[in-house]
């Protein structure tokens, strides 16, 4: 067999695989160890075998995964984005949809200490979703902007997607992280302004609250200071030179852990649930880091990587076409797979493609750090997005009693927020580029 067909079928048993229902890391490990062993000998697949999971695992960079994720356990479990909301709630509250925009914005502050975009979500929508619907939210508007709102887990920094992306292309993860930023802002803004315009145009769907004494709105503020204050350590002293994202994460999980112990709501079992949830996901993101370089290093073999990106560099289209395309089919391949599993199986195959390319006349750096933020963006999309927008099983796993067919018309008019912010990342660059170039 040729490279190019053993490659095509070990994607083909991979799908199969998932078909089938066999866990993301087993489906990309088997064809990959097999299509190794075609490509080499039984004792250069043994040797691969037995020393890629000591090298994988032993990476510095990827310790800032299992700190991150244990930051946002202990902020989920020691209940600091009930404060979030009510501040929100408190100032937001008495116009039309202040709740769900005070959601929103809950959402976009738990995610720059969670990193989780499925923890984002559950974690709102549990605290955000009875009051809305004491208030006689609709179940389309509160379940739609709940199930987007907690995409931006991911979107804003720390972002796990992000830190694996970073480490796969070798890039730095301070700047990916100065990239997102003010992606993630306007994307919280424009989740904003179509709360606006849907409660303007179907005023019962979310009727204004009470107006709320000034005296409770600054107590609801001044719940919400240990977060700020995390988040200031955290990134200005990554941003300060301080220490690195993995000093930086450490930081942040024992300022999360301390001030959650604060609010007391972290007990000794909530402290267990913390690191166990953490261990788990973790042990998850390494499983399938294990099946992706099998697979990867594979591919690698059968040069498929590097026909793809001399083909793409020969075709007679713009580039940004190029990359419009590779989006869509980010877009396509969300519906199958988780967003990790995504990153680690696509970004090591496309990525050389990208770099072949000229994009705005962009360095390899800036090329490489712009494509990262397009992909997140993607990823985001793919979240919420039919057929299969995991957020959207999230939610209503919470939210009893919507049907399901009525999120995905709720989450309808923030996809179009989305993709219109994704058309603007693509022309202007410097939409993300522009704090890296200041700060950096």
């Amino acid at each position: 067999m040729t490279g190019t067909e053993v490659g095509l079928a070990m994607l083909g048993g991979m799908l199969l695989l998932m078909a089938l229902r066999v866990p993301i890391a087993v489906a990309m490990f088997i064809p990959g160890a097999l299509g190794y062993w075609q490509m080499t000998s039984d004792m250069a697949a043994l040797n691969m075998l037995k020393g890629s999971a000591v090298a994988r695992l032993t990476v510095y960079d990827l310790s800032v995964i299992p700190l991150f994720l244990l930051m946002g356990q202990f902020a989920t479990q020691g209940g600091l984005s009930r404060a979030l909301f009510q501040a929100g709630a408190a100032f937001l509250g008495h116009i039309r949809g202040g709740l769900g925009m005070a959601a929103i914005l809950a959402a976009a502050a738990f995610g720059a200490v969670c990193g989780s975009s499925v923890a984002t979500t559950a974690t709102i929508a549990q605290v955000a979703y009875p009051e809305m619907k004491a208030h006689g939210y609709s179940g389309r508007l509160a379940t739609g902007l709940l199930a987007t709102g907690g995409s931006m887990g991911i979107l804003i920094p720390p972002s796990v997607p992000l830190v694996v992306y970073a480490i796969l292309t070798e890039q730095n993860i301070a700047k990916l992280f100065a990239a997102a930023f003010i992606p993630g802002i306007v994307a919280a803004l424009g989740y904003i302004v179509v709360i606006a315009l849907f409660t303007r145009l179907r005023p019962a769907s979310a009727p204004p609250s009470e107006p709320v004494p000034w005296s409770m709105r600054w107590r609801a503020l001044a719940g919400i200071w240990p977060i700020a204050l995390i988040f200031c350590i955290v990134f200005g002293g990554i941003y300060g030179g301080l220490f690195t994202p993995t000093e930086g994460a450490a930081v942040g999980a024992i300022g999360t852990f301390v001030a959650a112990v604060a609010r007391g709501e972290l007990g000794w079992r909530a402290i267990g649930r913390s690191f166990l949830g953490a261990a788990e996901t973790s042990a998850m993101v390494f499983m399938i880091f294990l099946g992706a370089d099998m697979i990867n290093s594979a591919l690698a073999l059968t040069q498929m990587p590097a026909n793809l990106a001399q083909w793409v560099s020969g075709l007679a289209v713009p580039p940004l076409a190029v990359v419009a395309a590779i989006l869509l089919g980010f877009v396509i391949l969300c519906a199958v797979m988780d967003e990790l599993s995504l990153v680690l199986l696509t970004v090591p195959v496309l990525f050389p493609a990208i770099m072949g390319l000229d994009l705005w006349g962009l360095d390899a750096q800036e090329k490489a750090i712009w494509f990262g933020i397009l992909i997140l963006t993607v990823v985001q999309i793919g979240l919420v997005a039919p057929p299969v927008g995991l957020n959207v099983y999230v939610v209503n796993s919470v939210c009893k009693g919507v049907p399901m067919a009525e999120t995905y018309k709720g989450v309808m008019p923030f996809l179009a927020s989305d993709v219109l912010r994704l058309a603007a990342l693509m022309a202007f660059p410097a939409f993300s580029l522009g704090i890296v170039r200041w700060l950096f």
